[in-house]
């Protein structure tokens, strides 16, 4: 027990250093997490430490789906929601039918069962990688959309797939007709059950009597609770932690209040960092055990039949790409679609985010030892190194590649009519006109007497006067300098305050709550300081 603390607690000291170094270089960690888990798999320290696929479903998955989900805008899902569903429901099926046909035509002792279950396994791009690597990534929004909103649906159809799949190599059998109507039931009723949990914690956050404290602790059940609950019946747990996910999102300003909110973003971005750190180092550290189950003489062939299914991947998705452009140019003239013309450039760019990562991983781990007659499973372990090494090739090659095609392919942002600056000037104007309003008719009596009111007004007219000159030329040049010069003005008063505070909590006659209390809110400060300029950054 003690030394598996220790080998833990060294992997989380390794994964912040490469993140350093990762953010340090400009390139996405989960690449360089796995990178740096395969030569980290040869040391006899940390060879104990292996991926127990429950702990990736159960553990991992549930949190991080919800903290995906979370950060995804439902208007913007709705707005791409024929692109998204497309890719998440057809592309992926049709990437299984290739690679179970591909891969029983070329494997020896690969059945088209097998296939499939490869298939399912290796079909679904992965949302947290997605993710990390397009952060450092200047992208449209809609691109952005389009790529997070499949990788969190396409896990579910993907599984799926791979549970009828496992069923059909265990049993030796397969109908289809039941096997269609139980895909539809799986996703259906996934969804319901999800939608179904997210109501119940929608009622105890909003109508008990919750702290801040509990609030957070909440949120973390809630994702548990929404995929054991499915799971429990055989459904989609995976759908269920998305649409709840979702579902609770877009209504997080009705049942948490701004203290939860706030203290519940800041513990769910350090959680969801360490899982994924954690998941992706130990992709690389389970690659050399895939290696040894091999044996000497099965390297060589498993290396090309993993280079094959990969290209067939990537092949797969671009073609996939290509045809849902070309069936959304013939249907906007049936129906009202988001973009009638996509054009090249949008298809040429989410055909290169097939990057592959922790649901794939998960899913290869989960593949039974023996069959139901007790018979060993057959290329259980082709199947893992084929797994681990598309997920290798697909986040090392695309995620290190991709920025590079995005600044070749120069694609501008078809949705973005304002400038980030622009609208949050027109925000701020429209806030700051609101606000007066209401205190020139039902507070002009206070503004009159309280100090406190007129200070307000004040700081709203100063507001109005600043913004006065954003609509004439020239305010991204202007925004840029005001804004170095008031962050560096703010950044130091700020650093003075603390410095103050710290001496006066040596006096006798100020309390050290006090004092607490004044370094939170200067720390509420900067943290707004730090919001409200991280849209450029």
């Amino acid at each position: 027990m003690h030394h598996a603390v220790i080998q833990y607690s060294c992997l989380l000291v390794i994964i912040l250093f490469v993140v350093m170094l990762a953010q340090k270089i400009r390139v996405a960690y989960p690449i360089l997490l796995v990178l740096a888990g395969l030569p980290l798999g040869f040391v006899p320290f940390l060879r104990g430490i292996q991926i127990e696929p429950d702990l990736i479903f159960v553990i991992f998955l549930p949190p991080l789906l919800y903290e995906a989900a979370w950060n995804t805008s439902w208007k913007d899902l709705w707005k791409w929601r024929r692109v998204i569903s497309s890719f998440a429901f057809p592309v992926v099926i049709i990437t299984s039918c290739v690679v179970a046909f591909v891969s029983a035509a070329i494997i020896p002792g690969f059945t088209l069962a097998t296939g499939f279950l490869l298939g399912g396994i290796v079909s679904p791009p992965d949302a947290v990688s997605a993710s990390a690597i397009l952060k450092n990534i200047k992208v449209p929004k809609r691109f952005v959309t389009i790529v997070e909103g499949e990788s969190l649906l396409n896990d579910a159809s993907s599984l799926v797939v791979f549970r009828f799949a496992l069923a059909a190599v265990l049993t030796g059998s397969f109908v289809f007709k039941a096997a269609a109507v139980d895909f539809v039931l799986v996703i259906v009723m996934g969804i319901a059950i999800g939608i179904a949990v997210a109501l119940v914690f929608y009622a105890v956050h909003r109508w008990l009597p919750t702290t801040t404290n509990m609030d957070v602790v909440l949120t973390f059940i809630t994702p548990y609770a929404m995929y054991m609950a499915a799971e429990e019946f055989h459904f989609s747990g995976v759908l269920a932690v998305v649409s709840g996910g979702l579902f609770l999102s877009a209504r997080r300003h009705e049942f948490l209040s701004y203290r939860s909110r706030l203290q519940g973003i800041n513990v769910w971005e350090a959680v969801a960092f360490i899982l994924n750190g954690v998941v992706f180092i130990l992709i690389g550290l389970e690659f050399p055990v895939v290696i040894n189950g091999l044996g000497a003489g099965g390297l060589a062939p498993a290396v090309t039949y993993s280079l094959i299914i990969t290209g067939v991947l990537i092949v797969t998705r671009f073609v996939s790409t290509y045809g849902a452009t070309i069936i959304t140019m013939v249907m906007s003239h049936i129906i009202t679609v988001a973009d009638p013309s996509p054009g090249w450039k949008a298809p040429a760019m989410l055909g290169w985010t097939g990057m592959r990562g922790v649901v794939s991983l998960a899913a290869a781990l989960s593949v039974p030892l023996m069959l139901n007659n007790g018979q060993p499973f057959p290329n259980r372990d082709m199947i893992l190194f084929i797994t681990f090494t598309v997920i290798l090739v697909t986040l090392v090659l695309q995620g290190l590649t991709l920025s590079t095609i995005v600044r070749w392919i120069n694609m501008p942002d078809p949705d973005l009519i304002l400038t980030i600056e622009q609208q949050r000037q027109l925000v701020r104007k429209k806030l700051a006109h609101l606000s007066l309003k209401i205190l020139d008719e039902t507070y002009s009596g206070e503004a009159k007497t309280n100090n406190m009111v007129k200070g307000l007004i004040l700081r709203y007219n100063a507001d109005m006067e600043l913004l006065k000159d954003w609509d004439k030329d020239g305010p991204e040049e202007r925004a840029e300098a005001y804004y170095k010069d008031y962050r560096k003005i703010m950044a130091h008063l700020l650093q003075e305050q603390r410095a103050l505070l710290l001496e006066l909590n040596k006096k006798e006659n100020i309390s050290d709550e006090l004092v607490k209390h004044q370094f939170e809110l200067l720390d509420l400060e900067e943290e707004k300081l730090r919001q409200h300029f991280e849209a450029d950054n």
